[in-house]
């Protein structure tokens, strides 16, 4: 018995002897660092000699863009090409499916739903699509829907390519890693301002930026599934004298179908909420219309370009989900030729009654009456409220108590104090390598000149994370802890989690009007759904022994919950908090079209104006803001040795 208990007393105690060495050269460091930074930078404002004024150079670059775009041959022969394929291929596409009319591609959608999933999907399916008509918009459902269509199969092409050769190369995978998890931890808006400065509102920039932005899923899970295939496999098929290409063909790349269809999936979703966001630079369709009714608060047209956003993400959401549940891996030739003749067959009779267009009889006037709810809601809900409170009330108090608080504490302190907090926050959750990338990402918002709009940005993250936290672990623990509120949670949190980030901006705006606070709130709407299913998942997958053991012990469900499952959740609850920290930062981002202010603004006013250097440096913040805070939330496995 001896011989076991030490070693296992020695395993339990190391990471707290690891955290106190920690917090004690922490201690020592800042004895001596703080004095010394006091009475050289007194100031709590970044030193204005330790900026660098990029405002210049990229107005320069900016203007050459301009001036060169339609003369110099690199824009010719390879931008201008890459451009003219991506608006002639969606155009293709659109007319494709304005050709099929409405009919045809309710037939297609459902008969692919069909042989993917069953009669269930496809009845949903073709009801979401018919939905999207009934609200009047057909025509921009088929435009996003075209953008998407691109999008995707440039993404998947890409992705797979990337993963292909991460899969395959120890070294490529190396070089990828970092790489991709920078541009996981980027919000949707940084993806834009490069590639407007190159090829300008439009198409051609949507797409692309939705290309940057939809990729890396693809390319992680391919990567994934490649390496993560059965060696036994591996080595039998090789035992047979198959080449390399052969292994790929027939084993590697059949083993990762579920990790390819997931990465398919991920890729869907997110091409979707990006060529949403894409309507700020042009891209037309749904986007455009929500973009456009939230700049007029016209709360009903929104809603009504919202909704078939929606039902768009859910339904192809459920059909490549299901596509990944599926067994068999064999392909349904004559299953796809049936759909295609049946939504041929059905878009020449439509043709030839004259009925591809949807007709104007079936539409609902859905704006006038959500517009109505909400001039009710803004006078009986919105102030006056007898006890509670209006919600122009609460959001209000939030703002005077929670966010400027927290905005002017942040700004009062010292530059260099913040630094020291971040590095003393990513030391301690992971390793000093970790440390030096949270502090260089947090100098760099100082170095480009904004660092006050950053710590406003900052407050928001910090305040809309503490509400999703306390929301989401509590919601988690009671779908862990109960399976009929799992079961009620689950379609709920499915809906939520496949809405794009812009449609969230809608219900705030009727609710809170503009300002901060309404951004906080959808940036705390959008990550609560992560945080639940992470919490619930991390709880769920305990150790079955433990809380047996504990249960015998005579511990009480509260007493497991603390002493046992908590703390043996504790991978998944910080991976919670990192999901989160980064799903807030995008759409606190994106609230900044609602008045959400600091950098957000800043993006929005340098995309408008056509002020690139403005918006290119606000990106280029937010892009260190999210590198700094996915450092502070994310654990390294390294905790001993020399990593530590």
């Amino acid at each position: 018995m001896a011989t076991i208990s030490v070693p296992a007393r020695r395993r339990v105690a190391l990471p707290d002897s690891l955290a106190a060495r920690k917090l004690l050269t922490l201690a020592v460091a800042a004895a001596i660092l703080v004095p010394l930074a006091n009475s050289r930078w007194a100031s709590a404002a970044w030193p204005h000699h330790l900026t660098v004024d990029l405002a210049s150079p990229l107005s320069s670059a900016s203007n050459w863009v301009i001036d060169n775009r339609d003369t110099h041959p690199l824009f010719l022969y390879f931008f201008g090409y890459i451009s003219n394929a991506v608006v002639l291929t969606v155009r293709a596409v659109y007319l494709a499916l304005l050709a099929a009319g409405w009919p045809g591609v309710t037939v297609l959608a459902a008969a692919v739903a069909h042989r993917v999933a069953g009669t269930r999907l496809a009845v949903a399916t073709a009801a979401a699509f018919l939905a999207c008509g009934a609200l009047g918009m057909w025509v921009p459902t088929m435009q996003t829907l075209a953008l998407m269509v691109v999008a995707v199969l440039a993404s998947v092409a890409v992705g797979f390519v990337l993963g292909l050769g991460a899969g395959l190369s120890d070294r490529l995978h190396r070089a990828l890693r970092p790489v991709l998890d920078t541009m996981q931890v980027l919000p949707a808006f940084a993806y834009l301002l490069p590639v407007v400065l190159v090829f300008g509102i439009g198409v051609p920039a949507a797409v692309l930026a939705t290309v940057v932005y939809a990729a890396p899923p693809m390319a992680r899970l391919t990567a994934l599934g490649l390496r993560g295939a059965d060696p036994e496999v591996l080595e039998a098929v090789e035992s047979l004298g198959a080449t390399s290409r052969q292994r790929l063909l027939t084993a590697r790349l059949p083993l990762a179908r579920r990790e390819l269809l997931l990465g398919l999936n991920q890729t869907i979703m997110m091409a979707l909420s990006m060529a949403v966001i894409a309507s700020v630079i042009g891209a037309g369709g749904l986007g455009d219309r929500v973009y456009q009714a939230l700049a007029s608060v016209d709360v009903g047209a929104a809603l009504a370009a919202g909704i078939p956003i929606v039902l768009l993400a859910v339904v192809l959401d459920r059909i490549t989900a299901a596509a990944g549940e599926r067994g068999d891996t064999r392909p349904a030739p004559v299953g796809l030729r049936y759909a295609l003749a049946a939504t041929v067959a059905v878009a020449l009779a439509a043709r030839l009654l004259g009925r591809l267009d949807w007709p104007a009889a079936w539409t609902l006037d859905f704006a006038e009456p959500v517009n109505r709810a909400v001039d009710w809601m803004t006078a009986h809900l919105y102030s006056g409220v007898p006890v509670v409170g209006g919600t122009a009330d609460w959001a209000g108090h939030f703002t005077t108590w929670v966010l400027d608080p927290l905005r002017d504490g942040l700004q009062w302190l010292p530059w260099w104090a913040v630094l020291l907090v971040v590095a003393a926050l990513a030391w301690l959750i992971g390793t000093w390598r970790t440390a030096l990338t949270a502090v260089l990402a947090m100098a760099a918002i100082g170095v480009l000149g904004v660092w006050e709009p950053a710590l406003d940005t900052l407050s928001q993250v910090l305040a809309a994370v503490a509400v999703t936290l306390v929301l989401g672990f509590a919601t988690g623990v009671a779908a862990a802890r109960s399976d009929r509120v799992e079961r009620a949670l689950r379609p709920v949190l499915d809906v939520f989690q496949t809405m794009p980030q812009f449609v969230y901006l809608i219900p705030v705006v009727a609710l809170f009007g503009v300002g901060r606070a309404p951004a906080v709130a959808a940036a705390v709407v959008y990550a609560l759904p992560a945080v639940v299913r992470i919490t619930a998942q991390g709880l769920r997958q305990v150790d079955p022994a433990a809380l047996e053991s504990a249960r015998s012990l005579g511990a009480t469900g509260r007493q497991q919950l603390w002493q046992v499952q908590l703390p043996l959740a504790r991978p998944a609850l910080l991976l919670a908090l990192n999901q989160g920290v980064v799903l807030v930062l995008a759409v606190v981002i994106i609230g900044g079209l609602v008045g959400g202010g600091a950098l957000g603004y800043d993006v929005a006013f340098g995309l408008a104006q056509g002020d690139l250097a403005t918006g290119l440096v606000a990106g280029a913040a937010i892009v260190c803001l999210g590198l700094m805070l996915d450092r502070v939330t994310q654990p390294t496995e390294r905790r001993t040795g020399k990593g530590a």
